[in-house]
């Protein structure tokens, strides 16, 4: 006989725990960029969505979806344990996403202790399979700009940036996981997303809206690897479907110089390029008093030195692996930027 456990979520709904539900998804970071297109290409696979959301986020990326909110934090225990109750599958989208914060221990807390946190629900709630989504912030870099795979090597001390490091924290806990405790987990990690319902916007969705609108006139050029976020959501379930339990799957697009993504911005806008390239070193003082600017004011800079740090290297990435396993088949970059471009307009108009 099986025994159930009835949890009230939010707004008095009533979920089950020791009964699992053969189409129930559980979908962290559905609000946001990445999570909301993750959200879409599970409903149309098939699958019934409760989606975490804190009270009072911004819900406008979930207007016209069939999905159930349930009311939780990644930082509350409880909450998470009522989330998962009954779910089939959990998978974990919902991640702080910055290149620069006024207290990077908040960061640590919601990307790596918040990861924890929801795995352990998902373990105790007996969820047969897990996805979590990392990023290639947490992967090496090779130094001669040729593309990274999901082997090249990494240490925590090369890595720029607490994003980056709460990433990779974040994944190595998955990891140990499911090494030492059976998690069911797959990893993915996603490139460099572009494309619709951008809404916070992302620090590269900045980027995308400044160019697009004449608002970059120089730059300091490096490697991106550019997908389509709907690429990226599709990798999602093909990894959740068909992914090897403590893989990790790299979800990209096409590697491309800055300059070049800059490019491919103005022939969408009929703007002219950018054509002043600025060294890292000319930007430097640049970025530390935009940063003592932002820690006085609580904004957010445009310009850091870890975005200089970060430029030194091309962060150019392989996904041969997911599409040789998961039959994963990115868009070209144009088509990414293309989309971009059209939602920002739309956005603003």
């Amino acid at each position: 006989m099986v025994r159930e456990r009835f949890f009230v979520g939010g707004g008095g709904a009533v979920y089950t725990a020791g009964r699992m539900d053969a189409d129930l998804t559980l979908l962290t970071g559905a609000t946001g960029f990445v999570g909301s297109a993750v959200a879409r290409a599970l409903l149309a696979a098939g699958h019934r969505l409760r989606v975490l959301v804190r009270g009072g986020s911004d819900r406008r990326n979930l207007a016209g979806l069939d999905v159930t909110p349930v009311e939780g934090d990644l930082g509350d225990a409880p909450s998470l344990a009522r989330a998962v109750g009954g779910c089939r599958y959990v998978v974990h989208v919902a991640a702080d996403y910055r290149i620069w914060v006024p207290d990077p221990a908040a960061m640590l807390r919601a990307n790596v202790a918040g990861t924890e946190a929801l795995m352990r629900a998902a373990l105790a709630a007996g969820a047969e399979r897990v996805l979590h989504c990392s990023s290639v912030a947490a992967l090496g870099l090779t130094d001669d700009g040729a593309p990274a795979d999901e082997e090249t090597p990494v240490s925590e001390e090369s890595i720029v940036g607490v994003y980056k490091l709460s990433k990779y924290r974040a994944e190595r806990a998955v990891l140990r996981m499911v090494r030492e405790e059976g998690l069911p987990a797959v990893i993915v990690n996603p490139a460099t997303p572009i494309g619709p319902r951008d809404i916070k916007p992302t620090p590269t969705g900045r980027l995308i809206a400044d160019a697009a609108a004449g608002r970059m006139p120089a730059y300091v050029d490096t490697g991106l690897c550019i997908v389509h976020v709907d690429d990226v959501a599709e990798g999602h379930v093909a990894a959740l479907q068909r992914g090897r339990i403590g893989e990790r799957y790299i979800l990209g697009g096409e590697n491309l110089l800055l300059r070049e993504l800059l490019g491919l911005i103005a022939a969408e806008t009929g703007r002219r390029a950018p054509w002043l390239r600025l060294s890292p070193g000319l930007v430097w003082p640049v970025a530390i008093g935009f940063e003592a600017a932002a820690r006085l004011g609580g904004i957010e800079p445009l310009v850091t030195r870890d975005h200089l740090r970060m430029s030194r290297k091309k962060m150019f990435f392989s996904s041969a692996k997911a599409m040789r396993e998961l039959g994963y088949a990115p868009r070209p970059a144009r088509d990414a930027v293309r989309d971009a471009v059209a939602w920002f307009r739309g956005s603003v108009a």
